[in-house]
């Protein structure tokens, strides 16, 4: 291919530039990681899985080991511009080989945390619907009806997803602040108590089953870099929107968390988590302001579960992207609209295998919410925290190889802090992984589950060292983002 052939092929693997500032970029990241579905969901799920009173504690501790990651993770997106953000950094940072393996761990992670979301949108969807119209469908025909929205979406300009997501994410937090001022204006009979927050609270034998329930209500937040190519300032948009999104949904988690506790009494909220799982924080709501404004939270979960659906779609389309620009993929998916600048193949087959899950579920009649959202998106989390220990030890390598003028915090104190928490965090994971699933501590899924990680990066590995011995040209263009589309690819 010529010079001139590669600048014009080049128009059709550039995403839309300039598209994104701070608050779409803000909105992509907390729609991703979905308040009140974290709220609803996850916080009870914690409660009530460990047995553990320490939630808020724990959101708290993984903020602050997050924004630590942050601070080397947003230094490295100056020097590194790519849709493909972790892929691009471990191979920038640890090799070639290594940033493909980042790149199908990543792949599965995200679908995982994408794919069980429609286990949760139809099984929230049922009882309103059931209310509204007497009878609903089955929780798979919500999921379908949500699977072709968010596939159409996908494929339309960036910037008017983020309109919608806009729109969603603000209702949301607004209801979920209306939420916890209600539940910390009616405290149970023992009062006001802090001692979710004292360290015995969460330090305890169930330890890494919390931290693995809560570090999955964090997935999304790393994905400002992922958008960089389409912001309209990478440099300033993505570190600012990068702490902003954590800070927002580190803060109201720990928040909303506590103020659960409020009118319960944090001695009974693993009891009442229980009995009444994601429905607790509605049934709160509709004793304290009325059935009206319940049911109205109930409907913004479920769009709130839509809005995830829609930024993780985006997210996982880029990724695609980005290794298909760079023939890691086949080149078909290295191909974004004229029109909408969208990556359309990487859409589509990200919305093939939401397809496919959804259908697999429903013929074999899978529970959506334990089998689908619950052990599905466990199984994401435990990647996404792989892939931030990784990027961090990759953001220590990259900057000690390559000269720089960035200080010592951002290169090397803060960075090496965060690889070290991060791999404390994951042998407590695995330690309790077993809690997570819900499965006896005997049960080979708890090591089945974690395997299949570790088996995807050694074939990326070996899908690197194949590439380099047969399509040199395709390798030395691996991790160079915008670049490998006018620099000579195979």
């Amino acid at each position: 291919m010529s010079v001139t052939e590669r600048r014009v092929s080049a128009v059709s693997e550039a995403l839309a530039q300039d598209r994104l500032g701070v608050p779409s970029v803000v909105f992509f990241v907390i729609s991703a990681a979905a308040p009140l579905t974290v709220i609803a969901g996850s916080v009870t799920a914690a409660y009530a899985a460990t047995g553990v009173t320490g939630v808020p504690l724990a959101f708290i501790l993984l903020g602050a080991i997050l924004g630590l990651f942050a601070v080397g993770y947003v230094t490295m997106a100056r020097h590194v511009v790519n849709a493909g953000a972790f892929y691009a950094y471990t191979a920038k940072g640890l090799g070639r080989p290594v940033g493909v393996a980042t790149a199908w761990v990543a792949l599965l992670a995200y679908n995982a945390l994408q794919v069980g979301l429609y286990g949760m949108i139809g099984s929230a969807g049922e009882p309103l619907i059931a209310d509204w119209f007497g009878s609903s469908p089955p929780w798979w025909v919500i999921g379908l009806v949500a699977w072709l929205l968010t596939g159409v979406l996908g494929l339309m300009r960036v910037d008017v997803n983020g309109k919608v997501l806009s729109v969603l994410l603000l209702t949301e937090i607004a209801v979920v602040v209306v939420f916890d001022i209600a539940d910390l204006i009616n405290p149970a009979a023992s009062g006001y108590s802090l001692d979710v927050f004292a360290p015995g609270s969460l330090f305890g034998p169930a330890l890494g089953a919390v931290i693995a329930i809560c570090i999955a209500s964090f997935a999304g937040f790393e994905s400002s870099v992922v958008f960089s190519e389409e912001t309209k300032d990478p440099r300033r948009t993505v570190p600012i929107a990068t702490y902003i999104a954590l800070a927002v949904i580190s803060g109201l988690y720990a928040l909303s968390s506590w103020a659960m506790t409020v009118p319960i009494g944090s001695d009974k909220i693993v009891e009442t988590s229980r009995e009444q799982g994601p429905a607790l924080l509605f049934n709160l709501a509709g004793q304290h302001l009325g059935s009206t404004i319940a049911t109205i939270g109930s409907l913004l979960f479920v769009t709130s579960l839509f809005a995830a659906l829609i930024a993780f779609h985006n997210t996982i389309s880029r990724y695609v992207f980005a290794l298909g620009r760079e023939r890691v993929l086949p080149a078909t998916f290295g191909r974004t609209s004229p029109r909408t600048g969208a990556p359309v193949n990487g859409s589509v087959a990200q919305s093939v295998i939401g397809l496919v899950t959804i259908v697999v579920y429903a013929f074999f009649g899978l529970d959506p919410v334990v089998q689908l959202f619950f052990t599905v998106g466990s199984f994401g989390g435990l990647g996404l925290l792989m892939m931030l220990a990784a990027t961090s030890i990759s953001v220590l390598v990259f900057f000690a190889k390559n000269p720089h003028e960035e200080n010592a915090w951002r290169t090397r104190i803060a960075p090496a802090i965060s690889s070290v928490l991060l791999v404390v965090v994951i042998v407590l994971v695995m330690a309790n992984f077993d809690i997570v699933l819900g499965v006896a501590p005997d049960s080979p899924l708890r090591w089945i589950m974690p395997a299949v990680y570790f088996v995807a990066a050694g074939f990326g590995v070996m899908w690197g060292l194949r590439l380099r011995a047969n399509r040199p040209k395709v390798y030395s263009n691996i991790g160079l983002g915008a670049q490998a589309a006018v620099g000579g690819t195979e």
